[in-house]
């Protein structure tokens, strides 16, 4: 278990971190999910010992590690960068810590065949990181932080270098990879798909401090505030301003809507609501669905999808939808919204309904 107490990083006036509690656990991944810049490669250095804490302690199973270097933290630390010694086979890379942890041949052997067979390097263990592709420079570096048998690894990005296929394969390995081996996994990404194919808990990140923190799939449902809701959308998350009158709720961008449920309770009025893109569809799917027009800014077809940026009022809202569709840019276009999607948070910012 690593827990962070109040830690906190700065460079003179530049605060990186904001004082920060937060407890990760073993047996699951722990995501870093933000922009660039909100402060993950911030805190990964600051957890592995690699930057000074302003104030604040750190602890690995109860041991403060605060002051300790980084070496005797017993940690893995993967980059997006493929940092192996040029110089060695892919064998000596994955054994150097080993080495230098001063276990005996036949421990080195061993575990550096398990890791190589786990990420299916074995053909390769006598190749030069120069003789190998992206992936496989990529897949010896997570292999060393495997042998290794860290009690913390941390994996800054490390697929973000790589192109989409192997991405997905070793997305979809990674979890198994590290699956019962007693690490405290944290891995720091800018991809909210990422997070939730990779599953765990997730701690959003946003200008230094985590906006939220929770299992990755309740936190996506249910996003305790606007920041949170933001973070944790790609295509960005559609927002605009209500006012709530009786049942009734009123778009400043001039739709209206009967509200239900929870949303109807609330005192009447100013609110915030906001949407995935995946919820505002350019056909009627349902009675229930509110029309919007707006004028088509920017498309895209990825896939089996289509995208559309357009202007509501003084916003800017997406559309993301399954088919592809007859948009033109500079025209004004028909969408329709599912209202039973809509967050709605107060003025305050937190989720209230």
């Amino acid at each position: 278990m690593i827990e962070l107490k109040d830690i906190s990083r700065r460079s003179g006036q530049i605060v990186h971190i904001k004082p920060t509690t937060l407890t990760l656990g073993a047996g699951h991944f722990n995501v870093l999910l933000g922009a660039t810049g909100a402060g993950k490669t911030s805190l990964i250095k600051l957890m592995a010992g690699l930057e000074p804490a302003a104030s604040g302690q750190i602890l690995f199973d109860a041991e403060d590690v605060t002051k300790l270097d980084t070496q005797k933290r017993n940690i893995s630390l993967v980059h997006q960068f493929f940092v192996n010694y040029p110089h060695m086979s892919v064998f000596e890379n994955i054994a150097s810590p080993l080495r230098v942890a001063g276990m005996t041949e036949s421990e080195v052997q061993g575990r550096v065949e398990e890791a190589a067979d786990i990420l299916q390097l074995r053909p390769m263990l006598n190749r030069k990181p120069s003789e190998l592709s992206g992936g496989q420079q990529q897949r010896t570096a997570l292999a060393r932080a495997i042998a290794k048998e860290s009690r913390a690894v941390f994996l800054d990005e490390p697929l973000a270098n790589l192109d989409y296929k192997l991405r997905e394969e070793l997305r979809e390995q990674l979890p198994e990879l590290f699956k019962g081996r007693g690490a405290v996994v944290v891995y720091a990404t800018s991809e909210p798909e990422e997070a939730l194919l990779l599953g765990g808990k997730t701690a959003l990140m946003d200008d230094g401090s985590v906006a939220q923190f929770g299992t990755t799939a309740e936190i996506y449902r249910k996003p305790a505030n606007l920041t949170a809701a933001r973070i944790f959308s790609d295509p960005p998350i559609n927002s605009a301003g209500i006012v709530k009158t009786g049942s009734e709720a009123r778009m400043d961008a001039g739709a209206n809507w009967t509200l239900a449920g929870a949303a109807a309770a609330l005192p009447d009025g100013r609110y915030t609501i906001a949407i995935r893109p995946h919820h505002i569809l350019p056909f009627l799917e349902d009675s229930a669905n509110v029309p919007l027009r707006g004028k088509v800014m920017v498309t895209e077809l990825s896939g089996s999808e289509s995208s559309a940026h357009f202007e509501l009022g003084t916003e800017a809202w997406v559309s993301l939808a399954p088919g592809v569709h007859p948009y033109k840019v500079g025209e004004a276009h028909e969408f329709y919204m599912d209202p039973s999607k809509c967050f709605v948070f107060g003025e305050d910012g937190n989720l209230v309904a």
